[in-house]
């Protein structure tokens, strides 16, 4: 039997939010903000907290350094229900990644310092206890820059264990979308790309030709459109939410990592494609209600509550859902 569902392998980190910014950064300046705020940040564990907190099992493979945000970081997903015994510590001085977020306008600045994410390897990884998973998913697949050249290694053997994969690449900080990647979507039952980077990943400026050559590479490609409707396809089938979840976004960090929550969640219970989208955007949509990519998910109860109404709003059972 295996340990847990779902084995997320990726980078860990705190993120700060600036508020209350002064319109222009002015270099050599005391620039004051308004307000600040402190929560668990990466795309990666985002992603294996909120599905935790939907009732999903979940390991987390990641490297993290000596000092006290690592800590705070781990703790935080252990209170989410988090598996994260597996977690390297490194032994050199590098620190625990952090990301300074600077809402400015409907924009934002942001700032990461990559610390340990940037030399987590392949030899950090238990791969008995990965093995023993059902399903396996990689977020920031650029910025693992020690273990992307064994990327391909990593989800190979997952695949020949028997378990399904997903892969959410974020953006390449280089903008270069190299061939590597390709080698690795052979091996990735669901693509979880946003509307940019599958036209990047794909070569081309159309969304629609986009689909129709990913989805001759994996099996699954769930793309995330922000306000707009979010798209699946598998083969020549197509699924569009319509019309999209309205909600008023307080803070759209994060979205896109609950989004994979989500549609995993539903997916490893046996849920048609079209109630995975279903389920990953109503996850996503109460994501942004709250400040930070986790806190929405912090109150289990309140964030069951609002899946729940807007899983039913559509006309759908509650039974098919499982939460």
């Amino acid at each position: 039997m295996a340990k847990v569902d779902v084995c997320v392998v990726g980078e860990i980190n705190m993120d700060i939010i600036l508020r209350g910014l002064p319109k222009e950064l002015v270099l050599e300046r005391e620039l004051l903000a308004t307000d600040a705020s402190m929560t668990l940040g990466s795309s990666s564990a985002i992603c294996a907290h909120n599905l935790a907190v939907l009732g999903t099992r979940v390991g987390f493979i990641s490297k993290i350094g000596n000092d006290p945000l690592g800590k705070l970081a781990l703790d935080r997903l252990a209170e989410g229900g988090v598996d994260v015994a597996h977690v390297k510590r490194a032994s050199a001085k590098t620190l625990t990644g952090l990301t300074v977020i600077m809402p400015h306008g409907q924009q934002r600045y942001i700032v990461t310092y990559p610390g340990t994410m940037f030399e987590m390897q392949y030899s950090d990884i238990d791969m008995i206890y990965l093995r023993a998973a059902r399903h396996l998913h990689v977020s920031s697949f650029f910025l693992h820059r020690a273990l992307r050249p064994r990327m391909v290694d990593l989800f190979r053997q997952a695949k020949e264990a028997g378990l399904s994969t997903s892969l959410d690449t974020n953006d390449d900080p280089e903008d270069k979308w190299q061939k590597d990647l390709l080698d690795v979507l052979k091996y990735v039952d669901i693509f979880f790309p946003n509307d940019r980077e599958a036209k990047k990943v794909a070569g081309t400026n159309d969304l629609s030709q986009a689909l129709k050559v990913l989805a001759g590479i994996v099996k699954i490609v769930a793309v995330k459109r922000g306000s707009a409707a979010s798209i699946c396809r598998s083969g020549e089938e197509q699924w569009s939410l319509a019309p999209p979840i309205i909600v008023r976004p307080v803070d759209v960090v994060g979205a896109g990592d609950t989004f994979n929550a989500g549609f995993l969640h539903m997916y490893l219970r046996g849920g048609k494609l079209e109630d995975c989208l279903t389920l990953a955007n109503i996850t996503a949509a109460c994501s942004i209600t709250k400040e930070g990519g986790t806190e929405a998910f912090a109150n289990r109860s309140s964030m069951l509550s609002y899946v729940r109404q807007q899983w039913t709003a559509g006309g759908r059972e509650i039974q098919k859902l499982g939460i």
